[in-house]
């Protein structure tokens, strides 16, 4: 029926083949959805299918390829947009495929670029204690040792870009992520910013096999290289470079990630030669999803019997009258490592506020 052109006979076969496995159906089927040869077009179902059917592992299901927290995200485009769109569009020759591949770069307006870690800002963040000023030069006889409010205002920016797909033919991703986090003493005068950390990172993401999945419920692992620091100099520089391998595990509507890290030697001086004593090896986080409320429950220690030090941090997030990407945000930390400049104080603090995106691992 296929090659008789016959699709609508051909359809229903050659779905059931594809649900059998069979490699082929698999590809003509990603063909059907994307070429609409009988059916109506699906971008996504075109995509999980030629993936099906390209992949030894089979760790995809077609309820995971719908929306989700590991696809790239789309703009939903308002009617007005799909107008202006389908105007500009008529006026641009189409027929060359690379001209029809750039205008739905256009279309998608995002560069490739998706959410990495929470993005979130919290308008109040009250500490228990006031934060001491760092300064660069060693000479502050007659300047404040101390930030005058409690609150501030704390905000985080954290994106990825996927650099490659299946380059080594394991179904593993290539990316690239930034994030920075930012503490804003907006209610002091002059409101100046307290602290920024800075992380780059390089990692690369690999799904479990599917029978390691059913036994294990191991989704995938990821193994990379993150730089952190503050941007200061002098005194008040803080900075560490880690190799990091992490797994992600399920368990219904449970979520874990398991991370463990090895700080690389410094090749010049150390601007904080101890940090590993505070922020230790790596952490574990937990999620848990309750209805729309998502709980986060992140535990760090450095594993030592003797000066042992740790952190506790509990999330949680809903969303603000059925809001696909806005959330009620909420966040109690205790302990060490809140940020690069305070690495080695300990710091109990409640934030409120306000998240855009939130993820499962």
């Amino acid at each position: 029926f296929f090659y008789k052109k016959e699709y609508k006979k051909a359809f229903p076969f050659i779905l059931d083949e594809a649900k059998k496995d069979n490699k082929e159906a698999q590809y003509l089927l990603g063909v059907f959805y994307e070429k609409g040869y009988g059916i109506d077009k699906d971008r996504k179902k075109s995509t999980f299918w030629f993936k099906k059917s390209s992949s030894s592992f089979a760790y995809l299901t077609e309820e995971e390829s719908k929306d989700n927290n590991f696809t790239f995200f789309e703009n939903e485009l308002t009617q007005n947009d799909q107008n202006g769109m389908q105007l500009f569009f008529s006026k641009i020759d189409k027929e060359d495929p690379v001209v029809k591949e750039e205008l739905e770069k256009v279309v998608n307006r995002n560069f490739g670029l998706m959410p990495y870690h929470i993005n979130y800002i919290n308008p109040l963040s009250y500490s228990t204690q006031k934060y001491k000023r760092h300064y660069s030069q060693e000479n502050t006889t007659n300047l404040p040792t101390e930030y005058d409010n409690n609150i501030e205002v704390e905000f985080q920016l954290s994106l990825q870009k996927v650099l490659s797909y299946d380059l080594l033919g394991l179904n593993e991703f290539i990316s690239a992520s930034y994030t920075q986090q930012v503490w804003w003493q907006t209610y002091s005068e002059s409101a100046p910013f307290r602290e920024t950390n800075y992380t780059p990172e390089v990692f690369l993401t690999i799904p479990s096999i599917q029978s390691i999945d059913k036994l294990l419920h191991l989704k995938m692992i990821q193994f990379g290289y993150r730089h952190q620091s503050n941007g200061r100099d002098g005194e008040a520089s803080r900075s560490w470079n880690r190799i990091f391998l992490d797994s992600f595990w399920q368990f219904d509507k449970l979520f874990v990630k398991l991370e463990g890290w090895y700080r690389l030697p410094e090749p010049t001086k150390d601007d904080n030669p101890n940090i590993k004593d505070y922020l230790g090896n790596g952490e574990l986080q937990l999620k848990y999803l309750y209805g729309t409320n998502q709980f986060t429950l992140m535990l760090r220690n450095n594993l030592k019997s003797s000066e042992n030090k740790g952190a506790v941090q509990f999330d949680w997030t809903a969303p603000i009258h059925n809001s696909k990407h806005t959330y009620w945000y909420a966040k109690v930390f205790n302990g060490y490592g809140e940020s690069l400049i305070d690495y080695d104080k300990s710091i109990t603090k409640v934030s409120l506020g306000f998240a855009f995106y939130r993820t499962l691992f």
